[in-house]
């Protein structure tokens, strides 16, 4: 399988495309003025205590104060079945390290924890930790075994400056150990520079902040299989080049400036995949479609046949649409970053074979999620729960913004709807006041239109009864919902 991975910057945003085989995977973009703040260290300062929620609101000098809950305090998890209180891990005016585990989503503020951790190319420091940990995706006995040995010895040779516990990452499998003690050297001058600001800065701010989008992507995604880099800007070009002869020598070859005319986006048909990954509907080959539906609680995922009627009977070509849309649905999740609790509600299947083969078939796709994806059950109406890790923005959330015109509901109420709600509002204004000259009623064009039509005997039969005229006026920067009656 070809991987390739596309970086287009701008002085405004960084972007990164992640295509397979010539389909784009995953997008990630990064606002110059809105960095993510996951991995972020802070000096942060307790400003309130929730022995009710068991947490407590930090300052950390960002707009919205953060979240730390009880379970992420680091004292905690030492205490073992104590579970002492958050008002005997905290108080009120406190100053405390932290480390952003969540963005800020929505309205809520950062998820905080005091389990500190720092990456690098092939391993994660944990400076609170006791343990070794190997990546889950690395399979091979023989090599964790291999790994967990080498970072024992490298452990035990800087025994007076390496504490903590130290995890080992996808990208070390093959890794010699010269590049591992080399990882682990930088990680130590890193922390130890974190500790220094830490003493000297005496309040809520930053202390450590994670890498530029174009260098996490090049830390964290290339491996192996990745055959070509694309950088567009000549300038992240040199800073990438600098990074990787640092942290990846190995990955240098594989990185080029492309300097063409055409947008390296438009090259491989990125930008027409983003605009498709805020649309509600997704096509599929074969007719079928999905529904996609991203909401505060969960997202729900529906199946549809659509035209797709190309099968012998309809058992196989329910089971046909469901087993392409396992392969849709994995894609979407990664290309929208959509996480939390998604409900996939896949088209009724008769047999117990074709159940199993589609949930394998999606399982299957899941597993070449770079985020970590857990299916729950298949509940009782056939509906497929799970969920995948959300530490970041999804793509609508961060490119889009709440419609004005319909808060966010996704309809509006029809002119009909609203030329009754304006009856109503002129029968209560008659009743409160006494309208010398009558009523004047501004609304949107269609509102005024429909007004004048289709309800022209209903606004006669309104102006006899309560004896006073009414007048209409037209106000082209108001909604279809919005209105206003004014006496006249």
């Amino acid at each position: 399988m070809s991987e390739e991975i596309l970086i287009n910057v701008t002085p405004m945003e960084c972007r990164v495309a992640l295509v397979e085989n010539g389909v784009v995977q995953e997008l990630f973009v990064e606002r110059t003025a809105k960095r993510g703040l996951v991995s972020n260290i802070y000096k942060g300062k307790v400003v309130r205590v929730l022995p009710g929620m068991q947490a407590a609101f930090v300052e950390i000098g960002l707009s919205r104060t953060a979240f730390l809950h009880a379970n992420d305090i680091i004292s905690k998890k030492e205490a073992g079945d104590a579970e002492p209180s958050i008002s005997e891990l905290l108080h009120e005016g406190q100053m405390i390290t932290v480390q952003v585990m969540k963005d800020m989503l929505g309205s809520k503020g950062a998820r905080l924890t005091t389990d500190l951790s720092i990456p690098s190319r092939f391993l994660v420091y944990m400076p609170f930790g006791e343990h070794i940990g190997i990546s889950q995706r690395i399979e091979n006995e023989a090599e964790r075994e291999r790994l967990k040995t080498i970072i024992k010895q490298i452990k035990e040779a800087h025994s007076d400056s390496l504490t903590g516990g130290v995890i080992v990452r996808t990208a070390a499998e093959g890794v010699s150990e010269a590049e591992l003690s080399q990882d682990m050297a930088y990680l130590i001058k890193l922390w130890q520079h974190v500790q220094d600001k830490k003493i000297r800065v005496q309040t809520p701010t930053l202390i450590y902040e994670e890498l530029p989008l174009y260098q996490r992507i090049i830390r964290d995604l290339v491996i192996q299989n990745i055959s070509k880099i694309l950088v567009d800007s000549r300038e992240t070009y040199g800073k990438i080049l600098e990074f990787v002869r640092d942290f990846v020598p190995n990955a240098e070859e594989r990185i080029e400036h492309y300097p063409g005319e055409r947008p390296v986006f438009e090259l491989y048909n990125v930008e027409d995949d983003l605009q498709k990954a805020l649309s509600r509907k997704v096509a599929l080959k074969s007719g079928g479609y999905l529904i996609i539906d991203q909401t505060e609680a969960m997202t729900t995922v529906d199946v549809n046949t659509g035209s797709f009627v190309g099968s012998r009977t309809l058992e196989d070509t329910v089971f046909k649409t469901n087993l392409e849309a396992t392969h849709a649905i994995a894609r979407q999740l990664r290309l929208r970053n959509l996480g939390g609790i998604i409900i996939i509600d896949f088209i009724d299947m008769q047999e117990a074979d074709h159940r199993a083969q589609v949930l394998k078939a999606f399982e299957k796709m899941l597993t070449r999620d770079h985020a970590k994806t857990k299916i729950t059950q298949v509940s009782e109406l056939g509906l497929v729960e799970m969920t995948r890790k959300r530490t970041r923005e999804s793509l609508e959330h961060l490119l889009c913004e709440v419609c004005s015109t319909c808060q966010g509901r996704g309809s509006v109420k029809t002119a009909e709807t609203v030329c009754y709600e304006v009856f109503r509002e002129i029968l209560r204004e008659a009743r409160a006041y006494d309208a010398a000259n009558g009523y004047m009623v501004i609304a949107n064009q269609k509102i005024i239109d429909r007004l004048l039509s289709e309800e022209s005997a209903a606004i006669a039969d309104l102006e006899f009864f309560i004896g006073k005229p009414i007048r209409f006026q037209v106000e082209s920067l108001y909604t279809q919902e919005q209105y206003d009656i004014v006496l006249v």
